[in-house]
């Protein structure tokens, strides 16, 4: 027996009749011969660790720019403290960790650089919208790879393209909405209660707000420190979910409360902070001018990216190149394009 098999006969004995198995994944976009080792989510996850996106995660944005203190989050340490906050959910409900941490690790593979920010000027400018949920999925099914893509899993896809929320319902009414998988609901759970108290910490730490400043009712509920509101909050999450015959992932509605209460609180008094939105307002000019620049100099573009030709419309092919950089690249890059060169006089 392959060691594949094994593992996969022990997820049928340990994991709850409700949690993905491997064996039983819809497929692949291309079909593939399977690894003799690797159960199929976990060669999804060791894929997607393995991608250029991924490590571009560590230079780019996640809420302030370029900062100065090595401790500020960045989009890569977004994703592993959401990956670390998914797991303990899913292993305590005996749920697939290896679907859990493929969807975690490329739930934000497309972002843009500069954040929330380059996003917007993107959906913005862009024909058709930008979203980076649907990026993410670009990435691995067309990006990766020079083009081949990934060929990730159906329930690792579907996780990616389902994890967003924005300001909206953290967990969907509509089963329409609602993922596939239970992992992949534990997913879109974990981002928030991820970003929420890491960008509550990082604007501590940036002076933007004070302790005195956080809604005290939600203080007394979950806890004084960035751990303890993590605890209570996956305490809550694993206790309620529980309740459920069919193991829907949910969260008690005070919880609920508080969440919602504390995202409104960040969108307030740091996503759009003058101080901390005027920084992000230069970044878009600068997303911007690139765009309408390698749309207006197609030979330049496609020199810059090394073809001889579109692969795509090109205005598509424009914003996956974009949005694919880090933050200093976008920053050297507007340099060399928009910014003169000291002239010197030869020697």
């Amino acid at each position: 027996m392959k060691i594949r098999e094994i593992l996969e006969n022990k997820e049928e004995i340990l994991l709850s009749p409700y949690a993905q198995k491997s064996k039983n994944s819809r497929g692949r976009l291309k079909p593939e011969p399977e690894c003799d080792i690797r159960p199929a989510f976990q060669h999804d996850r060791d894929r997607i660790i393995h991608s250029k996106a991924f490590r571009r995660l560590k230079h780019k944005t996640q809420v302030f720019l370029s900062p100065q203190g090595d401790h500020y989050r960045t989009r890569l340490t977004h994703t592993l403290e959401v990956s670390q906050i998914a797991r303990t959910i899913a292993k305590s409900l005996s749920l697939n960790e290896d679907l859990v941490e493929a969807i975690c690790l490329g739930h934000d593979l497309g972002h843009t650089p500069f954040g929330h920010a380059g996003e917007e000027v993107l959906n913005r400018i862009h024909k058709g919208g930008f979203r980076h949920n649907e990026q993410s999925l670009r990435v691995v099914d067309v990006l990766e790879k020079d083009g081949m893509g990934l060929n990730l899993t159906y329930e690792v896809r579907d996780g990616i393209l389902k994890h967003t929320k924005g300001k909206g319902e953290i967990i969907p009414e509509k089963e329409s909405d609602r993922p596939l998988t239970r992992e992949a609901e534990v997913v879109r759970v974990a981002d928030i209660i991820a970003y929420i108290n890491h960008d509550i910490d990082d604007a501590l730490r940036g002076g933007v707000i004070e302790e005195r400043d956080l809604p005290e009712d939600s203080v007394k509920f979950l806890g004084r420190s960035s751990s303890k509101r993590i605890d209570t909050m996956v305490r809550d999450v694993i206790r309620e979910s529980l309740k459920n015959e069919d193991l829907r992932i949910t969260m008690s509605e005070e919880l609920k409360w508080h969440i919602y209460k504390l995202r409104d609180f960040l969108y307030e008094r740091v996503y759009e902070n003058e101080v901390v939105h005027g920084d992000f307002e230069k970044c878009a000019r600068i997303i911007e001018d690139l765009y309408f620049y390698f749309i207006k100099h197609p030979d330049f573009f496609l020199k810059e990216i090394g073809r001889k030709e579109f692969y795509d419309e090109p205005e598509k092919c424009v914003a996956d190149f974009i949005s694919g950089m880090t933050d200093r690249y976008a920053f050297n890059l507007f340099e060399r394009i928009f910014l003169p060169f000291p002239w010197k006089i030869p020697l």
